[in-house]
């Protein structure tokens, strides 16, 4: 970690220096300028954390420094001075981007992990092939060396079966072990400094707890340096010995991480604290900022489930898909999506749904909107618009009123819209069968997420990514519906953006009323919304919890381990945390351990949880948990 210079000790040496960068992209319409004169220092066997909005420019500044702008993208002025390790310096920004020097520095001095590994590997070729051809090229080994130091590259990123896996195409891999791959590949030609461009921001919290303990067992191995690139304060607050914050192309604040976090000095900086969600669970009430009793609880006692009965009531509900394979497609197997599932969601509450990716949640979201018709169990609805009964098998010409009242909300708010229809038509679309639908109808739904009624008439892409998400809400709320199925609904958004959109998804519960089941991986966003919250692994339910309970005294194994992978948005406290290991990747859903599906990595498996599933059963008052020991084992929640 960077210290400050004492007398007698030598001061850090740079790696990287660059000073008053410019990268500018001529359009049609005008010359729009990415970076302006931006300043950044990153020093020998440094973490140096990028952090900022996204637009902000940061992941241009990593670009330009090995030449891969895309066109017609240059740098217009400044100096990136690269300190080689023969002592010479090197401006990077006078190379050729295709020239030998640039060729022999990208990959061979400076590598890159780049944010989409599924886009950044070739689906034509296997990852050792991939990665032995970096080394062939880095290092100038023969096809047999290359090959070896491939398999033994993909042992060090903590690959099991390094050798079987180096067969595999990307697309037979986990998120989790394609972005391993991307890291051997990054690290194939021995770099000094590694850009990491967002690594974590589309994996679930083990996953992405995994990989960057992975970075930092790498870094202190080798004597390296990062540039980890992130808008996720939590994980800066890990990783980070110095930060650096961009806004609109400049770098408005650079300060080591403790001072950052406990003095922000720029009001941007600032801003973007006060955006991300703090965990209030196990807080005292006299100051947000100490560590309270862990057993204190001062959340809000769970939504109606002694009250009333649910809107929604899910019983024993499956979702089946049967996989080909073989030349032939003759080799089938039966791939249990969801598996058993029972859940309630209660009027005017929110349920956080959460768990690994690859663990049924989206699926089990569909089945409730009945794009997947479940294979077995049921769905009770007691919407008040739409006849009662069980949705499960009820045929598609039957299900108009139910989808009114039963609405989604989309992980990409830009995907989700048709970019052919203005804004007018789509809100009008899911009400085109009611009649005529007035203006004033339309500018009033429009208020209530807080936009204009110029709006009407325009495109999505006119409209930033927090505006297209809170036409989305509109759409999604145009019916009058009792119930929203937010699916990482904001897991795209920048920080200050995806409060925005909380604050209106608080908001418009507040006033119509409206249950959310919200699916996301990001805990602390979880926390901040859910009245409840429902822990799902390998297609089952392990846990369900008041949420303040849940993060203060989890009950299933599972649900520590989540829990523990959290990062806070506090360098002090995070680095203070234990960190619960996990063993190995989600389990192979078309082959599922015997008894309970979480054996094969709790640390507390014993005889009989190889032998018997342990069913969902009350454990307390407004809990469930499918453990055997679940009221024998001591866990602990996030802030013990």
């Amino acid at each position: 970690m960077t210290t400050t210079p004492q007398h007698g000790v030598a001061a850090p040496t740079p790696l990287l220096q660059i000073q008053n960068l410019t990268v500018q992209f001529p359009t049609e319409e005008r010359l729009v300028t990415a970076v302006a004169g931006a300043d950044l220092t990153i020093l020998e066997n440094q973490v140096h954390c990028l952090v900022g909005e996204s637009g902000s420019g940061k992941s241009q500044t990593a670009r330009a420094a090995l030449a891969l702008l895309d066109p017609p993208g240059r740098v217009a002025g400044g100096q990136m001075l690269f300190h080689q390790s023969d002592g010479q310096v090197l401006d990077l920004a006078g190379l050729k981007p295709r020239g030998k020097r640039m060729r022999h520095i990208r990959g061979g001095e400076i590598g890159m992990i780049f944010q989409e590994p599924a886009r950044s590997l070739s689906p034509m070729h296997t990852v050792g092939f991939q990665i032995a051809e970096a080394m062939r090229l880095h290092r100038g080994l023969n096809k047999q060396e290359s090959w070896d130091a491939a398999v033994e590259a993909l042992r060090a990123v903590r690959i099991p079966r390094a050798e079987l896996r180096a067969k595999s195409y990307p697309f037979e891999l986990s998120g989790g072990m394609r972005q391993r791959a991307m890291i051997a590949i990054a690290l194939a030609g021995q770099p000094r400094l590694l850009i990491a461009d967002e690594p974590t921001t589309a994996l679930d919290v083990t996953t992405q707890a995994q990989i960057l303990d992975l970075l930092r067992e790498i870094q202190a191995e080798r004597d390296m340096a990062i540039l980890f690139i992130t808008h996720d304060l939590g994980v800066v607050a890990e990783m980070a010995d110095e930060v650096s914050v961009m806004r609109r192309g400049e770098i408005v604040e650079r300060k080591p991480v403790h001072d950052l976090f406990a003095a922000p000095q720029h009001p941007y900086t600032k801003m973007l604290l006060e955006a991300t969600p703090k965990l209030r669970v196990g807080r005292s009430s006299q100051t947000e900022d100490q560590p309270a009793d862990p057993g204190l609880v001062t959340a809000a006692a769970p939504t109606g489930p002694q009250a009333e009965q649910p809107l929604v009531e899910v019983r024993d509900l499956t979702r089946s898909f049967t996989l080909k394979s073989g030349a032939l497609g003759l080799r089938r197997s039966q791939l249990h999506a969801v598996d058993g599932v029972d859940l309630d969601i209660y009027a005017g509450e929110t349920l956080g749904l959460v768990g690994e990716s690859g663990c049924g949640k989206s699926t089990l979201a569909k089945c409730l909107l009945r794009v997947e018709k479940p294979t077995g169990g049921s769905i009770i609805q007691r919407l008040t618009k739409a006849p009662t009964g069980d949705v499960a098998a009820v045929p598609e010409r039957h299900l108009g009123e139910y989808r009114q009242q039963m609405r989604m909300v989309f992980q990409d708010p830009f995907a989700s819209l048709n970019p052919r229809m203005t804004v007018r038509d789509i809100l009008l679309e899911p009400v085109r069968g009611d009649g005529p639908v007035a203006d004033e109808w339309l500018v009033e739904l429009l208020d209530l997420v807080g936009l204009e009624a110029e709006h009407l008439e325009r495109y999505p892409h006119a409209f930033s990514g927090g505006q297209r998400q809170r036409i989305g809400i509109a759409r999604a709320i145009a019916t009058d519906p009792q119930v929203l199925v937010a699916d990482e609904a904001v897991s795209a958004l920048d920080v200050s953006v995806r409060a925005q959109v909380l604050d209106l998804m608080s908001q418009l519960q507040a006033e119509r009323g409206l249950s959310y089941l919200f699916i996301s991986h990001d805990m602390s966003t979880v926390e901040h919304l859910s009245d409840r919250v429902a822990v799902m692994y390998l297609g089952r339910l392990v846990e369900t919890a008041p949420t303040a309970e849940l993060f203060t005294r989890p009950m299933h194994p599972y649900t520590e381990t989540l829990l523990s992978a959290v990062p806070i948005a506090d360098p002090v406290r995070q680095r203070a945390r234990a960190r619960i290991e996990i063993s190995g990747e989600l389990p192979d859903p078309t082959q599922k351990p015997s008894g309970c599906p979480f054996r094969s990595r709790c640390r507390f498996a014993q005889e009989i949880c190889a032998t018997e599933t342990p069913r969902l059963r009350q454990t307390a008052e407004g809990r469930q948990a499918a453990c055997h020991f679940a009221e024998e084992i001591r866990l602990t929640g996030i802030l013990r």
